[in-house]
């Protein structure tokens, strides 16, 4: 059945697999150290225009999250982020099984706000006991949002703008920043992004690659034995050329960037398709997610021919639905779609 659920359930890109079988038979350096991982890391410098910034490869988006915050934090501190963040709501309690807790801040259509981050840290620090209380130690935020929605420079300024102003570092998740930076409403760059935060990582899973997620520190400033810190929670391939292969092909011929647009492309028409229907989006996304409000019985005879994720009841009679396209989603897709809603 032809599936709009997410945009990892394909293998990779045609001219990733096609490096993968052009290399398979030679022999590297392990652990990333090999020549196309180097490589890589080079093309990444280049694209995000940080000669300075340490690139590392980890093999999915939990444990890039889990290891980042891990090696940022120290033992009595916690992750700001907001309420419907991945790390805290969709991640297993992966944070808080590492030791450290997610401090969660209202949001607005999946965003946080500079002044609500500056008004907990005006709190915490206001409050006599606060050494008897988790100390706020960075800041997490996704680019595109869970919502498929996206900070705009100005809100990002800002957030950096309070992280300095308190001293703590911003991690951008970047599991979709693809999709995220290819969208017609974003005015945020990858060199603009890697200068307004301290780490950030460059989703390959969803956009692309069979699997692998770059995390990218911007200037010099990883926890000195991060490599181990990587080790430490299972994250590190003994055959690292499989992620460095594929992040040098991405970002070879700017294909992350085109394949990512292409997405960006079928979900307009994909939100065109179901307004012209009558149904109502539930928030406005820029991106390649897009949610709508179905009614019920409408879903249920869409799920007859498309496979799409039922994100949350909206009310006794219809329920918020999410339909995702992929660098991998075609024009054959789109037509069937048309022919079923």
């Amino acid at each position: 059945m032809l599936s709009f659920e997410c945009d990892y359930n394909n293998g990779c890109h045609p001219e990733i697999l096609k490096r993968l079988a052009e290399t398979n038979d030679l022999q590297t350096d392990t652990y990333g150290f090999d020549v196309y991982s180097t490589s890589a890391k080079q093309r990444i410098r280049e694209a995000c225009e940080c000669p300075d910034a340490q690139v590392f490869f980890l093999g999915g988006g939990t444990q890039t999250n889990a290891t980042v915050i891990d090696s940022m934090l120290q033992s009595y501190q916690g992750v700001v982020a907001a309420e419907t963040a991945h790390i805290a709501a969709h991640e297993s309690g992966a944070i808080e099984f590492g030791g450290h807790k997610v401090i969660t801040l209202p949001q607005q259509d999946g965003k946080i706000s500079a002044a609500d981050l500056r008004a907990l840290l005006v709190g915490f620090y206001g409050d006599e006991a606060y050494e008897h209380i988790v100390f706020p130690g960075m800041v997490y935020i996704t680019f595109p949002t869970e919502y498929g929605t996206l900070y705009s420079a100005s809100e990002l300024v800002e957030i950096e703008s309070v992280c300095k102003e308190y001293d703590l570092p911003l991690f951008i998740d970047g599991a979709r920043l693809g999709y995220g930076l290819t969208s017609d409403a974003s005015d945020i760059s990858l060199p603009f992004l890697a200068h307004h935060c301290d780490a950030f990582y460059i989703g390959g899973t969803k956009v692309g690659a069979l699997c692998g997620e770059a995390v990218v520190f911007t200037h010099g400033n990883a926890h000195p034995h991060f490599f181990s810190i990587i080790k430490q929670h299972g994250a590190l391939f003994a055959k690292g050329r499989l992620i460095g292969i594929q992040f040098d092909t991405l970002f070879t011929d700017s294909l992350y960037l085109r394949i990512a647009r292409h997405a960006n492309e079928l979900a307009m028409r994909v939100k065109k398709m179901l307004l012209d229907k009558g149904y109502k989006t539930f928030i406005d996304s820029p991106t390649n997610q897009q949610f709508f409000i179905l009614p019920n019985d409408a879903m249920e005879q869409l799920a007859k021919h498309i496979v799409f994720s039922r994100w949350a009841p909206y009310d006794d009679n219809s329920t918020v639905c999410r339909f995702v396209t992929s660098w991998s989603t075609k024009e054959s897709d789109l037509e069937y779609l048309a022919s079923v809603i």
